[in-house]
């Protein structure tokens, strides 16, 4: 019997961000100032979430790992930093029985998921999230990558996470859509923006354009590494997977992406995404 469900149901929007450089938008770093604004700014415009699940571009491990503790603490997992930035809290709670059902979820389509109850919240949370939702009474979990790194199979995670839609859950895909970090250093290189430019077009093309078809987009996300300066733009590509995982939830509902983002990251451009219903 075919289910009307998700014609019925408001999905959960879905949003692929820069997270910026470590604990920088909190400090008023001058190369960060758009990406805040963007950030403390983009909450009002969606419905609040019930839970926040974010995907992780610093964790990686063999199998997807949630993280299970109802107060993780936090994970400073930068260096070179003034005092200050060891002393953020955001303290959010998690939620064990949320893990649960996302670990069940992703057996149930295949994935051998574990959970993990010591690991704390990390940058790319606390970051975005401090400036988008400071009252930080969200409930929040991560979910690691695969050490794979494989677009094929971050596109599968998604697709397997597509039930939380219908749980007023908000993923995010925490990472950076240009991710060279020499060059950051070198903000007036012009052959490094050019080639930053040229693959922001390709991505943003990619995953907005509605003459795509599904299946041109999936075979563009799946072999990016051909895109213009794709492996120059990311060296690793850890924090371009979020929006794989992102996409793979997306598509089957609402595969056109809004470009909701796009600015200077530290002089270089970088954009974000949101997936949502058109009557959100």
């Amino acid at each position: 019997m075919p289910n009307n469900t998700t014609d019925t149901i408001m999905q959960s929007p879905i949003l692929y961000i820069p997270h910026g450089g470590g604990p920088l938008p909190l400090f008023d770093h001058p190369g960060h100032k758009e990406l805040v604004v963007f950030l403390k700014t983009f909450a009002s415009r969606i419905r609040r979430p019930s839970a926040i699940l974010v995907i992780s571009a610093h964790w990686e491990e063999a199998r997807p790992t949630l993280t299970s503790s109802a107060r993780p603490g936090m994970l400073y997992d930068y260096g070179g930093f003034p005092e200050e930035a060891y002393h953020l809290d955001y303290p959010a709670p998690g939620s064990p029985l949320c893990a649960e059902s996302i670990r069940m979820l992703l057996e149930d389509r295949g994935f051998s998921p574990g959970l993990d109850p010591n690991r704390d919240y990390y940058h790319g949370l606390f970051v975005p999230l401090m400036l988008m939702y400071p009252d930080a009474r969200i409930p929040c979990l991560q979910l690691s990558l695969l050490k794979s790194l494989d677009p094929a199979e971050h596109l599968a995670l998604g697709r397997a996470l597509i039930p939380l839609r219908e749980q007023n859950v908000l993923v995010i895909g925490s990472g950076m859509s240009y991710h060279n970090m020499g060059t950051f250093f070198s903000p007036g290189s012009q052959a490094a923006n050019e080639r930053c430019e040229a693959f922001d077009n390709w991505l943003v093309r990619t995953v907005t354009d509605p003459g795509l078809s599904g299946k041109e987009r999936e075979e563009r996300l799946q072999n990016w590494q051909t895109a213009p300066h794709g492996r120059y733009c990311h060296p690793r590509e850890e924090h371009l997977l979020p929006l794989h995982v992102c996409y793979g939830m997306a598509a089957a509902r609402t595969p056109q992406a809004s470009h909701v983002f796009n600015g200077k990251v530290m002089g270089k451009r970088v954009s974000a995404f949101l997936w949502q219903d058109a009557a959100d």
